[in-house]
This record gives C-alpha cells, structure tokens and sequence, in this order.
C-alpha cells in the first residue's frame, strides 16, 4: 500500500500550522538559524514500525537541506533501544518538527503493534483481521496504511465502498430481505453487500436474501459456530463488537472469516519513539 503524497503532505502542513503558528518563541530565539544538527529516532519499546517516511516528511518540509539514514522500514519489528534512523539538517528545524514527526510516527506504530498483536492471536485459523471506519477524521488513510503494516487488512475506507447494512438501515428499510432487494434493485456489479445480523435467524434472513457478507454482531462463540455450519461458505461470515486481544483468538476459532476491530485504531496507545540530538 503506498501512501499519496499530497495526502500526507496535506497533514502535515495543517499539523505543523497548529503546531508552530508563526514563531516557536524556545527554538527560534535561542538558537542560530544556520546551525547544522543530528539526531537519531531511537524505539523505546518493542513493537512494529509504521509511519518513518510520514515522520521524515515532515522535516524534508520545513528544511530543504534535510538528510535522513534509515535503519529500518515500515513494517519491520523492533526492539527496545534500536536506532530506527539518524536525522541531519538545521538544528532549529529539527526542534521545530520533533512534535509533529513524533505524534505520527508513535500513533502509526502503536496501530500496527496492535493489529501484530491480534494477527498472531489469530495464527492458524481461517480469520482476517479487519479495521473499521472508527478512525480519527482526517486521518483514516494513515491509520488503515498502518493496520496493513501490522498484518492486517483494511475494511471499508468509506461509504461508496460497499453497502453495509446495520440495524438502522434495516430497520428504515422495512426489514433485512426488503433492504437487499431495493439495494440490489440499484447497485452495480461491482458492489457487494454485507448485513449485520443480531441473532441466527437474521443471518438465515440475510443469506436466504443474498448478502455476501453477514456480520455477526456482538454474538457468543457458540452462537458464531452454528452459524458457520448454517452458512457452510455461501457467504462471508464477519465477527464484530465486544472483540479484544483476551478473546480473539477463541473468535477466529469458530471459523469465521472476517474478525474486524474498531480499538486497532480509535482507542490504540501510542507506540514509544524518542528523538535524541546527538
């Protein structure tokens, strides 16, 4: 997955504009301007790395004369105390981006140290973990780049993607198989359609009507088997809500297919990076 620049860029700018304003009254008054410096980004914890082209590119944009020596790439596994690159450039820009470059690059590898965590949970079973839209407006592409770093793949980035039914639109829509039959009546072909069932017969409802994808919501594990034996493969079969790192593996146990989870990216801890000047 390769980020667009202009997107990333676009963030930056808006970060570093409410970071900086127009004077950084500690950098700019204390140090000459001209002033060459280093500095290494140093992992504090381990984890997987995401997000070091995000963090680089925001000194590349405040300092024309910036270098960077990377040790490690996005994706890669780290542990605590390795050097992940070394930084040059002015010593008063470098001050200046430290707080923006950090709270991207921490952010992003705290997402995909999550989601490494829940794929290995997952190791031998049929499930893909899956983000979802519950993601920080205005950063949903980093976050989901950085779920795909972790190993996991991405769910819908936004509405014109797929038609997901919930149980408020079913309920606006006179019912689960009135609702495929009016979206199937106006979609195209290259749209699918998923459901989100609350019980055994609603997922009847929903395959006997069509759906490709039925999610089974907030369902115990019991309740989730019987319902991959009662599908037997003719659709997709999403496992949602109540879903942690305590319980997901015994989840992907049930067989189903699709294991999505919004805390990879709406409540995730940050992940430990530091920028020492050397």
């Amino acid at each position: 997955m390769k980020l667009p620049q202009f997107y990333v860029d676009d963030i930056i700018k808006n970060a570093i504009k409410e970071d900086i304003n127009y004077v950084d009254v500690s950098a700019d008054y204390l140090i000459d301007e001209n002033q060459q410096g280093k500095a290494k980004f140093l992992a504090k914890a381990d984890g997987v790395l995401c997000g070091l082209d995000v963090a680089l590119r925001v000194f590349e944009l405040l300092d024309s004369s910036f270098k960077a020596t990377c040790f490690k790439k996005d994706g890669d596994t780290l542990k605590k105390g390795d050097i992940i690159a070394e930084l040059s450039g002015k010593t008063v820009l470098l001050l200046k981006g430290e707080r923006t470059a950090l709270n991207l690059i921490q952010h992003m590898s705290g997402i995909a140290t999550q989601t490494a965590k829940a794929v290995e949970l997952c190791k031998g079973t049929n499930a893909q973990v899956t983000d979802t839209r519950k993601t920080l407006p205005g950063l949903r592409t980093l976050q989901k780049y950085a779920v795909t770093c972790g190993g996991g793949k991405n769910h819908r980035f936004n509405l014109s993607d797929g038609a997901m039914l919930k149980d408020n639109h079913i309920d606006a829509g006179g019912g689960i198989t009135n609702a495929i039959n009016i979206l199937r009546s106006k979609l195209g072909h290259m749209v699918k359609i998923e459901v989100e069932t609350r019980n055994l017969d609603e997922v009847k409802e929903a395959l006997e009507a069509g759906a490709e994808i039925i999610m089974l919501d907030n369902m115990d594990c019991d309740t989730m088997k019987k319902a991959v034996e009662m599908t037997d493969g003719r659709a997709k079969l999403e496992a949602s809500g109540g879903i942690t790192l305590e319980n997901i593996g015994e989840v992907a146990k049930t067989g189903v297919d699709i294991i999505s989870l919004g805390a990879i990216t709406h409540s995730v801890t940050a992940f430990d990076i530091s920028m020492k000047l050397v």
